[in-house]
């Protein structure tokens, strides 16, 4: 199977998926299962359950086995970008190419909605096979410590100027954890050893701080149309990003050598990683 046709399916699978384990909009409350559900479905590019199944794909476990975890972190990043959307936040009106949660539904719904979608993934994950250290390794890579934590951090950030080691720690958290969490669950599901855990969560890294530059490069580069989002939103708030710190060809220069570090930490798999080392590739490479 070729690249864009496996990573059609796993998307098609984690939409399905996704479906089943969503409450249906017409039981109560209806009015918040709709808005979970408008929120949740119908959009995005899926990276992190592609990450997820790509991570599981090392150890020939079926697709059917990455189903739970997969959906588990596509739900929390649905939650997160609820909330990020909200005008306490970031206070933008469109997310995946239509408007965001709160201006489609109300403020308290896209409040609750980021709840009750949090909560949702821990009991699709406790429900379907996840462990103990599944579950922590989530937790932890959604709170305060991970992606919680880095967005307290880029909120206090906005005007000010960080040196890069300051915007990666950043990153690290708001966005890199959860794609860390997404690779490492399928390598727990998988039954990955020790050796490979710390393989793929050095890859994890890089691929989290990978996504974020290239992130920054298209919030500069791409048009709204393109983005499904508010292109330039970052520099109209005068919120540090790569492209602010380093300009847009060291930014540039940046991606491609956090690409180059996230293959060689895959050196471990050979062959077993091909689908991990296209999605490094489809990262740099997306155009939304």
């Amino acid at each position: 199977m070729d690249f864009p046709t496996w990573m059609a399916a796993v998307q098609a699978r984690t939409e399905a998926a996704l479906e089943r384990y969503l409450p249906p909009a017409t039981a109560a409350p209806a009015r918040l299962h709709a808005a979970m559900r408008y929120a949740t479905l119908g959009g995005g590019k899926r990276v992190r359950p592609l990450l997820c199944h790509a991570a599981g794909a090392l150890f020939d476990t079926p697709p059917a086995d990455f189903d739970a975890p997969a959906c588990a972190v596509e739900l929390i990043h649905a939650y997160s970008l609820v909330h990020d959307d909200l005008p306490c936040m970031d206070d933008d009106v469109l997310r995946r190419g239509k408007p965001t949660c709160h201006v489609e539904y109300d403020e308290a719904t896209a409040l609750l909605v980021g709840d009750a979608l949090q909560t949702l993934a821990f009991q699709v994950l406790a429900e379907h096979g996840g462990t103990a250290a599944m579950i922590a390794l989530l937790a932890q890579a959604s709170g305060s410590r991970g992606m919680a934590g880095g967005q307290a951090i880029d909120l206090a950030a906005v005007g000010k100027t960080l040196s890069v080691e300051e915007l990666e720690f950043m990153h690290i958290h708001k966005t890199g954890a959860l794609i860390r969490a997404a690779v490492l669950l399928g390598a727990h599901v998988g039954g990955a050893d020790d050796k490979a855990l710390i393989d793929l969560g050095h890859f994890a890294g890089r691929v989290g701080l990978l996504f974020q530059v290239v992130d920054d490069i298209l919030d500069a580069e791409a048009p709204t149309a393109t983005l499904g989002k508010t292109a330039g939103k970052d520099a109209a708030q005068n919120k540090p990003t790569y492209v602010s710190l380093l300009g847009l060809a060291d930014a540039k220069r940046k991606a491609a050598d956090l690409r180059g570090e996230a293959k060689a930490a895959l050196a471990y798999f050979g062959e077993r990683a091909l689908r991990l080392q296209q999605l490094t590739d489809y990262i740099v490479d997306r155009r939304f």
